[in-house]
């Protein structure tokens, strides 16, 4: 047996009405008596109608959907990113649909590519760590899809960007580190080719310039998937030990949360002799062992400055031709290594 919802033309010919008053009673025309709203809505309700999405989108030519691509849903940053893309979007009357890259470049094109073709009115996305070539979304873009970058994006693209002040929270981690007495101090952090692992490193080698600290580039290892796979974590793990870390600043995370588990199970002695600060969003900071001092970034927010950049873009009346670049405040969180 076929399930069928209530129509307007149901609501219609249940009222001796016509479609189109039907139509804008629900829709609150000004055109419209009090009185026959307040009858359509109350039969409406009565019925359980819902208005037809399909129906909508082909009269207006938009789905009234969002396209979100992150590397992971389970990393803690990017669980509070699309949480704060929801508060926002539902209640301006769009639907988001969540895909994962993986950090693979071909997987993140792919979900890419066939949300553009379930007809999204826009799209937000950070890069995955294995991508080097965004000709394929300057393409999607120059065809009308609007594209809003949040925290790894590109140089060479004309459109909103939404990133934290990385290279202060990076700052800020390295010199903990260091007002805590360490001299060699280690770097353990993701693709070099992305955006935020360029500004953390910058960060990471202004403290040391600042303090008069020698920068020594065998003390900073590039996971090139971000700790997404567990040897090339535990790889990296074993090249610094040996160079004798006092203190490592690690840059995402996936890699901050992992480190600790790689450092347990490569040398479990040392775990607690090295002391770590890095970027997390995790909630559970408390409970890490060895403890940590961790850089929170405005997840939320910048999820919430993304979306409503994003919309702002696909109900604009005319081509959108200036563009910002957001940057958001970190939050460093001291903790005494113990």
């Amino acid at each position: 047996m076929r399930f069928e919802t209530p129509t307007l033309k149901d609501i219609a010919k249940a009222l001796g009405l016509s479609t189109s008053t039907v139509s804008r009673a629900l829709r609150d025309r000004y055109e419209i008596s009090e009185e026959t709203k307040k009858v359509v809505m109350d039969y409406a309700n009565k019925i359980n109608y819902r208005a037809n999405p399909i129906a909508r989108s082909l009269k207006e030519r938009r789905s009234y959907s969002i396209g979100i691509i992150v590397s992971e849903i389970a990393n803690n940053f990017f669980s509070q990113v699309i949480n704060g893309i929801e508060s926002i979007a539902y209640d301006k009357g769009y639907h988001v649909i969540i895909s994962q890259s993986h950090e693979s470049f071909k997987l993140e094109k792919l979900n890419v590519e066939h949300l553009a073709s379930r007809s999204i009115d826009g799209l937000l996305i950070s890069l995955s760590s294995e991508t080097k070539d965004i000709s394929y979304l300057k393409e999607l873009y120059a065809k009308g899809l609007p594209v809003v970058f949040f925290d790894r994006v590109p140089d060479d693209f004309e459109t909103h960007k939404v990133i934290a002040n990385n290279s202060q929270g990076a700052f800020d981690a390295t010199e903990h580190l260091i007002h805590s007495g360490k001299k060699v101090i280690a770097h353990l952090t993701n693709a070099e080719s992305l955006s935020n692992t360029k500004e953390r490193l910058e960060g990471y080698k202004q403290a040391l310039a600042a303090h008069a600290i020698p920068f020594r580039p065998e003390l900073v290892k590039f996971c090139p998937h971000g700790g997404m796979h567990a040897e090339e974590l535990e790889t990296a793990v074993k090249e610094l030990l040996p160079l004798k870390p006092e203190g490592i600043f690690i840059a995402n995370d996936r890699l901050t949360t992992g480190y600790i588990n790689a450092i347990k199970n490569t040398n479990p002695e040392l775990a607690h002799q090295i002391e770590i600060a890095g970027f997390t969003n995790s909630n559970l900071v408390n409970l890490f062992s060895p403890s940590l001092t961790s850089v929170k970034q405005p997840a939320f927010e910048m999820g919430q400055v993304a979306i409503s950049l994003l919309i702002e873009m696909i109900e604009a009346r005319r081509p959108v031709t200036e563009f910002q670049t957001r940057v958001l405040d970190t939050e460093i969180v001291r903790r005494e290594n113990l």
